[in-house]
């Protein structure tokens, strides 16, 4: 297959990258590393597949309209795998305008792009924090999420209605992935596992958010990838049994599907800190504090749509998944 991938220097994008080339697959990749977190790093991940045959890179936005149409334009695209956007929260507290440009007009672009190639498969990153004041767990596609705590959430649950329409109007298959808090070797540094870690190592205290007792869905990035290659692989279709009168939010009409994408077995904060000390070898000094604006304090993954239709199993325990990440952290970051 040939497969576009935005956001490919990013966590996500990179660690797909090489499983798809490892498979034999052909794989075009856009980043724009941008300064958001330390450009080393996404350096660093892109040069594990860079140099390979079936690899090439562009360093552009996917705001550039101009510039996506002529990507698509010159391609023969059978999927687009978008993972490109301005992730975190709290940043979007601070900086909104960067998430209207990537996670709305560059995904917009997109859209645009695979309509007038005639794309087989749109696959798109949206995320467990489209459930936003939702609180019955744990959290099921089919029931509505239209009540968002932050501007990264709304723009996640808007790139699902804009996929639907161009699912509706122009036949295009989409498949939306909403992921649960991903993690592992070369994660992001805004994130608390590096933070954490990092922190711990260093002496300096870290903060933790509403008192602790947060609970995530934490999803390896290992088991991640297998998802969203087995995602790919299959094109969403219409639900031929969808029901106007009880609307699926999850399906449709179109060709359209949204998923949870996790681990399905959300773990204390707490809990999480310590294995992460245990790995360490180092007692983290801690500063309990509320929880911030924009954060829900749980997260649990309904996930048996896509064990039912893709055999999805996720492999990786918190217990494992902590041991990869730390013995990754302390060879790159050279705390030996």
């Amino acid at each position: 297959m040939r497969i576009f991938i935005t956001g490919s220097a990013g966590f996500i994008g990179s660690a797909l990258s090489i499983k798809l080339l490892e498979e034999g697959h052909s794989v075009l990749g856009i980043d724009n590393h941008n300064d958001y977190y330390d450009i080393s790093l996404k350096e660093d991940r892109l040069s594990r597949h860079i140099n390979h045959k079936q690899y090439t890179h562009i360093r552009e936005s996917i705001e550039n309209r101009d510039l996506i149409a002529d990507i698509f334009r010159s391609n023969n695209f059978d999927c687009v795998v978008n993972l490109a956007a301005q992730a975190g929260v709290r940043y979007s507290l601070e900086n909104p305008f960067a998430y209207v440009d990537t996670n709305l007009v560059g995904f917009g672009n997109i859209l645009e792009g695979c309509r007038h190639s005639n794309v087989g498969h749109l696959v798109y990153a949206s995320s467990s924090s489209t459930y936003g004041l939702n609180t019955k767990q744990p959290y099921k596609v089919n029931e509505s999420v239209n009540h968002p705590l932050s501007l990264y959430a709304a723009t996640k649950k808007a790139n699902e209605l804009m996929a639907h329409t161009y699912s509706h109007l122009y036949n295009l298959p989409t498949t939306g992935l909403r992921f649960f808090t991903v993690y592992g070797p070369y994660d992001r540094p805004d994130m608390a596992l590096q933070k954490f870690a990092k922190a711990i190592m260093n002496g300096e205290t870290i903060q933790v958010f509403n008192q602790g007792n947060h609970k995530r869905d934490f999803t390896y990035i290992d088991d991640i990838v297998d998802g969203i290659i087995n995602v790919i692989k299959k094109p969403a279709l219409p639900n031929i049994k969808w029901d106007s009168d009880k609307p699926d939010p999850s399906s449709s009409t179109a060709p359209y599907r949204i998923y949870n994408i996790g681990n399905s077995n959300p773990v204390n904060l707490k809990d999480y800190i310590r294995e992460l000390e245990k790995n360490l070898k180092k007692e983290a000094i801690k500063q309990y504090l509320p929880i911030q604006p924009g954060d829900v304090p749980d997260t649990f993954a309904d996930i048996s749509s896509l064990i039912r239709e893709f055999n999805y199993k996720p492999k990786i325990s918190v217990k494992e998944g902590i041991k990869n990440f730390t013995d990754w952290f302390i060879d790159y970051y050279k705390f030996n």
